[in-house]
């Protein structure tokens, strides 16, 4: 069984949220024709508290700063993703009636979770890999936001779990904080056994 996985496709990740993803938002009309050639369709969702430990805002740092949070090297962001804020919701125009489950993250505010499947210490699942397991899939495709953090952490993880991973490229962005992010991420993710592909490989056409 395949299942697709969204990624944070949400309010302050795209253009006009706090934590804004370059063309984030073109990442939804691939969500969208590519949902219907799944068994299961699973979206992530950022659920931070206020005050959440990686929120600049909450340290009187500033965002792009290091700290250590919960034992562990953390990026400090704008405050995003705020539990029941707008900016958490699914961005408008994403076909929520096709998501079968919706897998919340991030709501530990002494920890990040950039991946879809656990908190960064790797501390405690969020029940992706529940949901998954009880389905029968053995094959996951990754997509959305952003390239270089939560989509690599998910996929990262996918193959660690021993499922078969792909990333559909064209239905990602990425933040690329330092130039060449993006490409490294990438790499990263293939050489530890992620498929790179794009969605004209799942719709059957050529490449435009």
């Amino acid at each position: 069984m395949k299942a697709l996985i969204l990624v944070d496709i949400q309010n302050d990740f795209v253009p006009g949220g706090s934590l804004a993803v370059p063309h984030g938002d073109e990442v939804v009309a691939v969500a969208n024709r590519l949902m219907p050639r799944f068994d299961l369709v699973a979206a992530t969702q950022d659920w931070h508290p206020k005050g959440h430990g990686s929120f600049a805002s909450s340290h009187g740092r500033a965002v792009g700063e290091m700290i250590d949070l919960g034992g562990l090297p953390q990026m400090l962001w704008p405050d995003h993703c705020v539990q029941d804020a707008r900016g958490a919701d699914f961005v408008p125009g994403l076909n929520v009636a096709s998501v079968h489950g919706v897998i919340r993250k991030g709501d530990d505010a002494g920890i990040d979770s950039y991946s879809g499947f656990f908190d960064n210490g790797a501390r405690k699942a969020t029940g992706l890999e529940a949901l998954l397991r009880g389905c029968g899939v053995t094959d996951v495709y990754v997509m959305g936001l952003a390239t270089d953090y939560c989509v690599k952490a998910t996929a990262l993880d996918a193959v660690r779990l021993g499922f078969r991973t792909h990333l559909i490229i064209d239905g990602c962005r990425g933040v690329n904080v330092r130039d060449g992010d993006v490409a490294k991420a990438i790499e990263e993710m293939a050489k530890a056994g992620v498929v790179i592909m794009t969605s004209c490989h799942i719709e059957g056409r050529k490449a435009a």
